[in-house]
């Protein structure tokens, strides 16, 4: 069964960047697309990215726009988010995840509904 493990966390100065990854292990990911999502302190989880697997087409929430970047290696099973100019906004705990094989629309894939298989979250912390 595959599984989605996050990594790459941590705690991070104002300005600076981090990178998360997330890699399915216990077999190849077979999805239509993965995304990112976030639960900051006292919040409900919002969707971050998001990238179809097979043509690595990009989404973003307008918040990171420009800042984060979101991709993919299919040979690797490993999805990456390059977060950039991170700010105190940003701290969350982030979570990786991925949809069934049906396709989605750009709309759909910013919200949690299709994304059935989820990694365990890492914490991204961002001080001043």
């Amino acid at each position: 069964q595959v599984q989605l493990v996050t990594s790459g966390g941590g705690l991070v100065q104002t300005g600076g960047s981090l990178t998360l990854s997330c890699v399915a292990s216990g077999g190849a990911f077979r999805g239509h697309a993965m995304g990112w999502f976030r639960r900051a302190p006292g919040k409900e989880r919002e969707f971050v990215s998001a990238i179809r697997w097979s043509q690595g087409f990009t989404l973003y929430a307008d918040s990171v726009k420009g800042r984060f970047i979101i991709s993919r290696d299919n040979a690797e099973n490993t999805v990456t988010l390059q977060m950039n100019s991170l700010q105190a906004e940003d701290t969350a705990v982030y979570y990786c995840a991925g949809t069934g094989s049906g396709f989605h629309y750009n709309k759909e894939l910013s919200q949690e509904w299709p994304y059935h298989l989820w990694g365990q979250g890492t914490q991204v912390t961002v001080s001043s």
